[in-house]
C-alpha cells in the first residue's frame, strides 16, 4: 500500500526530440554529409538536454515519492479507510458502486491522495463530501474530483447526459460552503470552478444509498463555521466529523465565519448521539468509529470528554463575563486550566489565547 513509485524512465516530447535528433545526426555522418568533428560539437547540447530532462524526472519522481511517504493510509473497516498527512483526514469508502471520499485534503496533497485511493481499489472516484470549506479539506476538490466520473456514465434519463458535471465525480456539500468558496460578481473567488460543489443542500440532512449503506450527511450550523457537516456511514458505523473534532487542539471556532462555541457544543453533542460505544462488553475495541478533522480516530467516551472540555471552558468565561471582566482579564485568570497542557498552543495558527477570544466573542454575541 506504501510502495515507492518507479522511478521514471526518460520520456516525453524532449526526450523524444533528443533522440531523434541524435538519428537524424548519425544518419548524416554515415552518408557522409556531415564531419565527424561537427558530431562532437552537436552532440554536446543534445546530450545536455537529455541529461537535463532525465534530471527534472527524477526531481519530480523524488519529490512525488516523499508526498506520497507523507500520507498515511489506514484501514478502519473492511470497505473504509482513513487517509492523514494530507491536510485534514479523508475518509475513503469503497464497493461496487465506486468510491465516496470524505474531505479532499490541501491542494499540494490531491496527487498523492488520488494514487492512494488507486492503490486500495480499481474503482472510479464517484462523491466527494466536503465538512467545511477550509482550504485543507477542500484544497483537494478539483484533481480528486477529476480524477473520478460521475455516475451518469451512460447518460442519466432525464435528459440527463453522459458529460454530466464533465465527466468527473461529483462534489457535495452545504449550501454555506458553496457560498464561502464563490465570491460575489467581479470579485476574485479562492478557488477555481473545477473546486467547487456541484450539489448544495440546505436542509439538515442530506442522504444517498451507495456501496449497500445508507449515507447521512447533517449539516451542523455554527459550528467550527456556519457550513460544516458530518457524514455517518451507517452499515460501516463510521462517522467522519470534520473540524467539528480536533483532537489536536482546542476547537478551531471562526465566529467570523459563523462559528460559536454553543454550534460547536450542540455538534459534538450530534456525535455523541449517534456513536454508540461498546458496550456492555467494554474490554473490546468496537463501537462506532469517529474520524476528527485532525488527530486519532476516536469513539463516543473521546468526544464525550471533548465535548465537556469545551463547555466547562464555556461555563467558565461565561461567568467571567457577568462578573463585568474584559476579555485581558479573562484571559489572565487561564480559563482553560486543566486542559491547556493537552490542547494549548502558545504559537502557531491556533493558539489557546485565540480559542479564549473566539468562545469570548461568541458568547457576547449572543448577550447583544
Amino acid at each position: 500500500m506504501c510502495e515507492r513509485p518507479p522511478r521514471p524512465r526518460l520520456g516525453g516530447v524532449h526526450s523524444s526530440l533528443a533522440r531523434n535528433g541524435l538519428l537524424m545526426l548519425l544518419r548524416r555522418v554515415a552518408m557522409g554529409r556531415v564531419k565527424i568533428s561537427a558530431v562532437r560539437a552537436r552532440m554536446k547540447p543534445l546530450v545536455l538536454l537529455a541529461l537535463g530532462v532525465s534530471a527534472v524526472f527524477m526531481i519530480a519522481s523524488r519529490a512525488s515519492a516523499r508526498e506520497d511517504a507523507d500520507l498515511e493510509v489506514l484501514q478502519i473497516r473492511p470497505n473504509f479507510y482513513m487517509i492523514a498527512g494530507a491536510g485534514g483526514n479523508i475518509g475513503v469508502q469503497i464497493g461496487v458502486d465506486g468510491v465516496v471520499v470524505i474531505d479532499a485534503g490541501s491542494a499540494g496533497h490531491a496527487d498523492g491522495v488520488v494514487a492512494a485511493i488507486k492503490r486500495i481499489t480499481s474503482q472510479p472516484i464517484r462523491y466527494i463530501i466536503d465538512t467545511s470549506a477550509d482550504a485543507d479539506h477542500v484544497g483537494g476538490n478539483e484533481t480528486i474530483a477529476k480524477a473520478g466520473q460521475t455516475l451518469f456514465t451512460q447518460g442519466g434519463g432525464v435528459g440527463i447526459g453522459a458529460d454530466f458535471l464533465g465527466g468527473g465525480a461529483s462534489i457535495l456539500a452545504a449550501e454555506k460552503v458553496l457560498a464561502r468558496m464563490s465570491a460575489p460578481t467581479g470579485q476574485t473567488q479562492r478557488f477555481p470552478a473545477a473546486a467547487l460543489p456541484t450539489e448544495a443542500f440546505i436542509q439538515p440532512r442530506k442522504y444517498m444509498y451507495l456501496n449497500g449503506e445508507g449515507i447521512e450527511v447533517l449539516h451542523q450550523p455554527a459550528a467550527h463555521t456556519d457550513g460544516d457537516a458530518i457524514a455517518f456511514f451507517r452499515r460501516s458505523d463510521v462517522i467522519v466529523a470534520g473540524d467539528v473534532l480536533d483532537t489536536t487542539r482546542f476547537p478551531v471556532i471562526d465566529v467570523a465565519a459563523g462559528g460559536s462555541v454553543q454550534g460547536e457544543i450542540d455538534a459534538l453533542r450530534k456525535l455523541v448521539e449517534l456513536a454508540i460505544p461498546s458496550v456492555p462488553i467494554v474490554s473490546r475495541e468496537e463501537g462506532t468509529l469517529i474520524i476528527p478533522g485532525h488527530g486519532h480516530i476516536c469513539d463516543q467516551l473521546d468526544v464525550v470528554e471533548y465535548r465537556d472540555m469545551i463547555t466547562i471552558v464555556r461555563d467558565r468565561i461565561r461567568d467571567l463575563i457577568k462578573q463585568g471582566l474584559t476579555l485581558e482579564q479573562i484571559k489572565a485568570t487561564s480559563p482553560t486550566r486543566g486542559y491547556t497542557r493537552r490542547y494549548g498552543a502558545e504559537s502557531g495558527p491556533w493558539t489557546t489565547n485565540d480559542f479564549v477570544e473566539a468562545v469570548y466573542r461568541s458568547l457576547s454575541q449572543k448577550a447583544q
